[in-house]
């Protein structure tokens, strides 16, 4: 079944490099990342598209030791992660495994590179060059949020900073600054603009954008700077109505858990610029963060707001996992809802929702990447709400509807071109597909056969049935499904 299903990934891609665990695919051999023309999606220098599948990796700068970076990022590698988001400070300063600190005389980083064992800038460039080596971009907040909201960076250390950041990485083929760090655009933004414009002045060459805080997007703030190439959202990890006596609380009531709502309202910033999830529900994380006896997100949690995004119109996504992200050691460290049965930060890299990610990037590169649209008129008739809400995405001659709970739909296959219709089931835990048939071009009602279940969530792919972007010897079995 193994070798089935990888032969029918590697027909659905029809480009092996992404999928061949044997061979690493190295994006920037195409060019550095720029802004597609339609201002939705990366791209490389020659035109190349970029699915951005991210993962969350805050406290490897100052968790891992160089063994173990080089295991946790091959297992990103193999996972089809491409970009691995970072805490380059998590503390002014900052120690790593080895002891060393990442400041020895304030923000004057002249003499930074001391002899000793693993500085902790040297132990950066490690990580920064393994990544490199794996076809993994590293997605660099310079200093987490909190720390310039205490009053720990002003805007001559950021300036500062941003120089010394600036220099040392300006030539790496695999960086992405990402300016703030879980923190609203309004909290000390002199400070962040300092920050954000002296690296910008140093290093025209990669990606800049902001995280927010949670419930919040960077185009709130920064829509319109230079330097901002993307907007970034942070959906937060709260689930339907769980406000929690929170006074700051910029989304409508129970829209906890609709990330897609934060694309539409991102597009609707002029100009316009590409934007992700950056910051979503976490596998295995409380809803709601801190509380221990609150159900854990899970799988098919990370799933839903995976695609909820990228249907929406993100140009990618960002996983996360709670024990993952801290690199949590069982006796040694951990928080957010760690209950004393901590699992490892290695166990953590088999979990399902970690390893299925791929199968969103595969589907999405599978069809022309640039003509995508969101398109919710594709669902005729009245839409399901919170979980039973359907989202469509289509480009001329291909639909895709991501479906969570296994509601029946009526699909406009007269949206895309073509008399007849090819259509299939994808599952989104696999990657499998299942042909169903041809169809006429008029609305036609869809329910997956396994039927109204939450969690059992399925992708919808109607092709014109002149085109081959997917063909019908790479169906599986339905059993494959399950």
């Amino acid at each position: 079944m193994k070798k089935q299903l990888l032969t029918v990934l590697l027909g659905l891609m029809g480009c092996t490099p992404f999928l061949n665990a044997q061979k690493t695919y190295i994006p920037w051999t195409h060019g550095k990342l720029q802004v597609s023309e339609e201002n939705r999606y990366l791209k490389h220098e020659d035109g190349t598209p970029f699915f951005w599948q991210g993962e969350t990796g805050w406290l490897m700068p100052q968790r891992l030791n160089r063994d173990e970076v080089a295991y946790y990022l091959e297992k990103c590698r193999v996972a089809g992660y491409n970009m691995v988001q970072v805490q380059v400070l998590n503390g002014v300063p900052s120690m790593n495994v080895y002891g060393q600190y990442s400041m020895i005389d304030g923000f004057n980083f002249k003499n930074i590179n001391r002899k000793g064992v693993y500085g902790y800038w040297d132990h950066m460039d490690y990580i920064i060059d393994t990544a490199a080596s794996k076809g993994i971009y590293i997605g660099m907040v310079c200093i987490w949020g909190g720390l310039v909201k205490s009053g720990l960076m002003n805007v001559e250390e950021a300036k500062l900073y941003g120089q010394f950041l600036a220099d040392r990485y300006k030539d790496k083929p695999n960086i992405i600054w990402m300016i703030g760090g879980d923190v609203r655009g309004d909290v000390k933004p002199e400070v962040w603009e300092a920050l954000a414009t002296t690296i910008r002045k140093a290093d025209a060459n990669h990606l800049m954008t902001y995280h927010p805080r949670g419930r919040t997007m960077s185009a709130t703030w920064f829509n319109d700077r230079d330097w901002l190439d993307f907007n970034m959202f942070q959906s937060g990890h709260r689930r339907y109505g769980q406000r929690k006596g929170d006074g700051d609380y910029p989304i409508e009531e129970n829209t906890e858990e609709d990330n897609w709502l934060y694309v539409e309202k991102s597009f609707a910033f002029k100009p316009m610029k590409p934007v992700i999830d950056d910051e979503p529900i976490y596998e295995n994380i409380p809803q709601g963060l801190h509380d221990v006896k609150d159900t854990k997100w899970n799988q098919h949690d990370v799933r839903r707001y995976a695609y909820w995004s990228v249907f929406a119109g993100a140009f990618g996504h960002t996983y996360g996992n709670n024990e993952i992200m801290q690199f949590i050691r069982p006796g040694v460290n951990g928080a957010y809802g760690a209950d004393g049965r901590k699992k490892a930060w290695w166990d953590a890299l088999e979990d399902p929702g970690f390893n299925q990610m791929i199968h969103l990037k595969n589907l999405m590169l599978s069809f022309p990447f640039f003509e995508r649209i969101p398109d919710q008129s594709v669902i005729a008739g009245k839409n399901g709400e919170r979980y039973d809400r359907a989202i469509a995405t289509r480009g001329k001659d291909y639909l895709l509807v991501y479906n969570y709970s296994g509601r029946p739909m009526q699909i406009d296959l007269t949206k895309i071109s073509g008399t007849k219709k090819n259509v299939w089931w994808y599952n989104t835990r696999t990657g499998a597909l299942v042909y169903i048939g041809e169809f006429d071009n008029a609305v036609t009602t869809f329910q997956h056969d396994s039927g109204y279940m939450s969690g059992n969530d399925q992708v919808l792919i109607a092709v014109d049935a002149s085109k081959d972007y997917v063909k019908k010897e790479w169906s599986v079995l339905p059993d494959a499904q399950k």
